[in-house]
């Protein structure tokens, strides 16, 4: 029988280097990427910033051509939806009516944004921003005249569609439910600082703030936004960036294991071990944690995907990458290496005033991350040593004129182990 080879849903950065890493190692049997958009594999990154300004254009965002797809005999199924897996015969179903046979599959489905449960969210001018019609959309509201724009949620969609939004001229305001932004990937010190350059920009920050319902116009446009407490804001732009939930209807549907995500082993295997699943979809083991995690990050999608590309190729290994994130706001790059979600102590290095700094995160005595701004090289450094499992002692840290490049020609510098 000739081989089904390798069907990839989602067309995402995920699925996009799986096939090309698929190529790139020498795999020859039929590869398949499918898509539900009508375009190409695009960057996603820039929607929230350059695509929103105009500073990239469509061509920009396009990660392949259709010439590099070609060259490599990779089939893509543009604007059409998998609709259905049947594990027993390795069968996909599409929309339009097709099928797929595969040996192995990839879901490399994402996410999608989460909505708030409130009146009012099907208001004209209330929008998410995940995929390059969202921000199409988006970019032609904010390229007019100036606007009230509100922005529910503090997350990193938010903060840098906000900071887009200001740049652009328009009266920006940033609700948000925790009591601080970016409460659950962020340090507090971090997360204040970055809070206050964003006032400092003229955005306003109401945080501890509950919405309970948009209002609108006659015409079913939306005019203003509803707090608990009373308030209510005049918007004729919502931008919901409340989060993601994990696309997981098709392994959910074919009775793979699901729970916040596909639930994979150290391989990135389901539970049926012809299928995979990686980037944003994925819920997998971390040694560093102890426990199954999930990350929505282009590192995360773009590692994973070798990772499972290599397996299929028979070169099967753990994964174990050292999860990394960026954001752009303002002229600000902030960079994050590891996880710092159950530090016990953080140490401030650098100059925080003259933004250019970072905040080093320990547990037990270990360094488990680092979060950078105007500092690339301890970005780049704090990944070395969280990849050896080596690092600084908080001690070490708070030393005067500590600089993780001195630290880093150390012959060696081991972590202490957990109690």
């Amino acid at each position: 029988m000739a081989a089904r080879g390798v069907v990839v849903i989602g067309a995402g950065q995920g699925g996009l280097d799986t096939v090309a890493t698929l190529r790139a190692k020498g795999y020859g049997g039929p590869v398949t990427l499918v898509g539900e958009e009508p375009v190409l594999p695009y960057q996603r990154p820039p929607l929230s910033k350059g695509f929103l300004t105009g500073a990239t254009g469509h061509d920009e965002l396009t990660l392949r051509t259709e010439s590099f797809f070609a060259a490599q005999d990779i089939a893509v199924v543009r604007g059409d939806r998998a609709e259905r897996i049947e594990l027993d015969v390795q069968r996909v179903r599409l929309a339009s009516g097709g099928t797929l046979r595969y040996d192995k599959l990839v879901l490399a489905t994402g996410s999608r944004p989460r909505t708030l449960p409130v009146p009012g969210m099907d208001l004209s001018g209330v929008l998410t921003l995940r995929s390059l019609a969202d921000a199409e959309a988006l970019r032609g509201l904010l390229s007019g005249p100036p606007r009230q724009v509100v922005v529910l949620g503090a997350g990193f969609v938010g903060l840098e569609t906000a900071a887009t939004a200001r740049g652009l001229g328009h009266d920006v305001t940033v609700v948000e439910a925790q009591r601080r932004v970016l409460a659950r990937a962020l340090t507090p010190q971090m997360s204040d600082w970055l809070a206050g350059r964003h006032r400092r920009q003229g955005v306003g920050l109401l945080l501890g703030a509950e919405v309970t319902a948009l209002h609108g116009t006659p015409a079913g446009e939306v005019a203003a936004v509803q707090l608990l407490d009373g308030r209510r804001l005049p918007a004729d732009l919502v931008i919901v960036g409340v989060g993601a939930l994990p696309e997981t209807r098709l392994a959910t549907e074919a009775g793979l294991l699901v729970g916040d995500g596909v639930i994979v082993d150290q391989w990135l295997r389901t539970d049926d071990r012809s299928v995979y699943a990686i980037g944003d979809c994925a819920r997998f083991p971390s040694a560093a944690h102890g426990r199954h995690i999930r990350l929505e990050s282009v590192q995360n999608a773009s590692d994973q995907a070798r990772c499972v590309a290599a397996a299929i190729c028979g070169e099967s290994a753990p994964y174990t990458a050292v999860p990394w994130f960026w954001s752009e706001q303002y002229a600000l790059r902030l960079q994050m290496a590891g996880l710092t979600a159950g530090h016990d102590e953080t140490v401030t290095v650098g100059d925080p005033d003259g933004a250019r700094f970072s905040v080093l995160c320990f547990r037990q005595g270990r360094l488990t991350g680092a979060e950078s701004v105007g500092r690339p090289a301890d970005h780049a450094i704090a990944r070395r040593l969280l990849s050896s499992g080596t690092g600084p002692s908080p001690a070490e840290a708070r030393t005067p004129g500590f600089d993780l490049k001195s630290f880093v020609i150390k012959p060696s510098s081991p972590a202490p182990a957990h109690a």
